[in-house]
């Protein structure tokens, strides 16, 4: 008998998991600058944030696929970064504030690389779903970036971070009503997961998205300080970030027709130019509004199509037996060492050299992202996993 999807429920975790990403990815930065953090300290402690992910998905992904409890690995892990988030209302000093980084970001960065392994084990023969639970995620981005953009208006910005402890109260609560799944451990996998590892589609794979994920670090880490320099409010600001959402969830809605109509090898490879046309848009025209709402609605290819296509790549790649630690390690060398180069070269870079080559550098990675993918990512070169 098939066992019902729990749509909203897993809806519901996207939603208050992308939800505080809203309230934290736009606005953190100007929180840290109001502070009185310089460039580089901000990029350290973004480096830092993205950092534990190098280390924390493959520790927590080991035990969620040696003990088949990934749910509970969440829950824990969603716990245990609310609770350490508080943290930041204690003191203000650059040590105080890495030291806190590090022991949230360790939990804050197991959890949804294990959720996305949960959600493909619900959706078993049905991996198209993803896109249209993934999209929640995405609306819940856009309602905090709004909302608190329209708030740090009208109020000051120290208010940040009680907003930010409420949303991860709301994702542990929502993950304590999420059912478990129960898969087969990792003992019984047909095909060690070194094996997987040590193919070279698979390490071009994991190149790609790493460079990918570092050409975005100047936007994630000075986009809206960039936008503040040249006088755009909190509420535009906003509205900016918003839009990038607004255009993933246009692609999660009508990812399964571009499925059908595209090979997960065409769609990252038209994502990884429109990345390089991207960040050159933002680098050079930042005062033009017209094109900057383009390279907005370009977050559709470099996040929204890019994502859903690793998602299918990595359950491909590695399997139901090791999917727990398939997230883990494209979690890792993409969000993880790619964010944390990503935070680094922009935050060294950004007084140095200034904006305008920190983001022509990005587009710069995202066309090396493109030639490795040309050569490497799917061409036949991987086994497809079987299961037993």
């Amino acid at each position: 008998m098939q066992t019902k999807i729990p749509y909203w429920r897993l809806s519901g975790f996207y939603f208050f998991y992308f939800a505080t990403l809203g309230g934290f990815l736009p606005y953190w930065s100007l929180y840290l600058k109001d502070c009185g953090f310089n460039a580089a300290e901000i990029g350290e402690l973004t480096a830092l944030l993205v950092g534990t992910k190098i280390i924390a998905p493959n520790l927590w992904g080991w035990i969620a696929d040696h003990t088949g409890k990934s749910l509970r690995v969440i829950r824990i892990a969603s716990f245990f970064a609310m609770v350490l988030f508080a943290g930041f209302l204690y003191q203000q000093s650059y040590q105080w504030f890495a030291l806190v980084t590090i022991g949230f970001s360790f939990f804050w960065n197991a959890a949804l690389p294990q959720f996305e392994a949960a959600t493909l084990h619900h959706l078993k023969k049905e991996p198209h779903r993803y896109s249209n639970i993934r999209l929640w995620g995405s609306i819940g981005f856009i309602v905090t970036v709004l909302g608190v953009g329209y708030l740090l208006d009208l109020y000051p910005i120290d208010l940040l971070p009680w907003f930010i402890i409420v949303l991860l109260a709301l994702i542990w609560l929502i993950s304590l009503v999420i059912p478990e799944v129960t898969v087969a451990k990792a003992s019984q996998a047909v095909i060690g997961i070194g094996q997987i590892i040590k193919q070279p589609e698979v390490i071009a794979f994991l190149c790609v998205y790493m460079l990918l994920q570092a050409s975005h670090g100047p936007y994630y880490v000075f986009f809206s300080i960039y936008l503040k320099q040249y006088d755009y409010s909190a509420t535009i600001i906003g509205l900016l970030w918003s839009l990038g959402a607004c255009a993933e969830i246009i692609v999660f809605v009508f990812m399964r027709q571009l499925l059908k109509l595209n090979s997960l090898r065409h769609i990252l490879l038209v994502s990884c130019l429109l990345a390089v046309l991207r960040w050159l848009l933002i680098a050079w025209y930042v005062d033009n509004m017209w094109l900057l709402i383009g390279a907005q609605l370009l977050h559709a290819a470099t996040f929204g199509s890019a994502h859903v296509a690793a998602m299918h790549l990595v359950q491909n790649y590695f399997g139901q037996h090791h999917q727990g630690k398939g997230q883990a390690f494209y979690s890792s060398l993409s969000f993880g060492l790619g964010g944390m180069l990503g935070g680094l070269y922009s935050g060294y870079g950004w007084d140095l050299y200034g904006a305008q080559w920190v983001f022509s550098f990005a587009a710069a990675l995202s066309f090396l992202a493109y030639i490795i993918a040309a050569i490497w990512v799917g061409k036949g070169k991987a086994l497809v996993h079987q299961e037993a």
